[in-house]
């Protein structure tokens, strides 16, 4: 962590006077862990997101228009398939269901300030800033009032797991110029390469953006059955199987014995 600060103190001394004339600022972003690993005790994670905010001229502008950050986590995207129960004659039944191409298997986004007050519908909608503003992409022509309710039992069923977070006012920013916030990564994550996007709005305006990419993946003896069961699913299924009947028939010596 001490690298990573010392690191940023001295990307920002070498870049200032090259963006003396600049017309914009530029975000200078990183994050405390680029590679997280999953092993069988884990149980979750929290990323601290930090980063700096360089201005043309090196100072702030010296105005009354309040300097924002919104940093957005996301996990790889999937197909996933969603089911709508309906309860009928005292039992609950599949009535209905949609399939979304590219949902995203996390989504985490952390403001300064409630985004609903930072930007409009249209800008959000753009940088899917948001859990309302997600571009889920449904797989089937179904009218908007069912891909409406199909997308919002999806978001809440992630909601309730930990997988999609909202939280407005976790970043702190110092003096318009230092930034922070920390996301917690939940035990049941998914593997793949998240990015971390940070962007910089003023007056409504997305100013500047910057991009980190995080790698979580398995280690240790999860990571070892990951790759047999994707690299080799015949032997791992049939293993599988034979482990089974084993300890089914270890289970059953045992109790005949006792």
């Amino acid at each position: 962590m001490t690298r990573r600060v010392k690191g940023l103190a001295v990307t920002l001394a070498l870049l200032s006077p090259l963006l003396m004339a600049q017309a914009k600022p530029v975000l200078v972003p990183d994050v405390s862990q680029r590679d997280i690993q999953i092993a069988y005790s884990f149980t979750g994670a929290e990323l601290l997101l930090f980063g700096a905010i360089l201005y043309p001229g090196g100072r702030p502008p010296q105005d009354d228009k309040p300097t924002d950050i919104v940093v957005v986590v996301k996990g790889p995207t999937q197909s996933i398939l969603i089911r709508e129960k309906e309860k009928i004659a005292g039992l609950w039944v599949n009535a209905g269901r949609l399939r979304y191409q590219s949902a995203p298997s996390f989504y985490a986004i952390a403001s300064s300030r409630p985004i609903t007050r930072i930007v409009d519908d249209r800008t959000r909608a753009i940088y899917e800033l948001g859990l309302d503003s997600l571009q889920l992409s449904p797989a089937s022509s179904a009218p908007a009032d069912v891909q409406a309710r199909f997308q919002a039992g999806l978001v809440d069923q992630r909601r309730r797991s930990g997988l999609y977070v909202e939280a407005p006012r976790a970043v702190e920013i110092t003096d318009d110029v230092l930034y922070r916030a920390r996301v917690t990564i939940p035990a049941r994550v998914p593997v793949g390469r998240f990015t971390a996007e940070t962007f910089l709005i003023r007056d409504g305006r997305v100013l500047a953006a910057a991009v980190r990419d995080i790698d979580i993946r398995k280690s240790g003896f999860e990571r070892f059955v990951a790759r047999a069961a994707d690299r080799a699913a015949i032997p791992y299924g049939l293993a599988a199987v034979a482990l089974s009947i084993l300890l089914g028939w270890t289970a059953g010596w045992i109790a005949r014995r006792v």
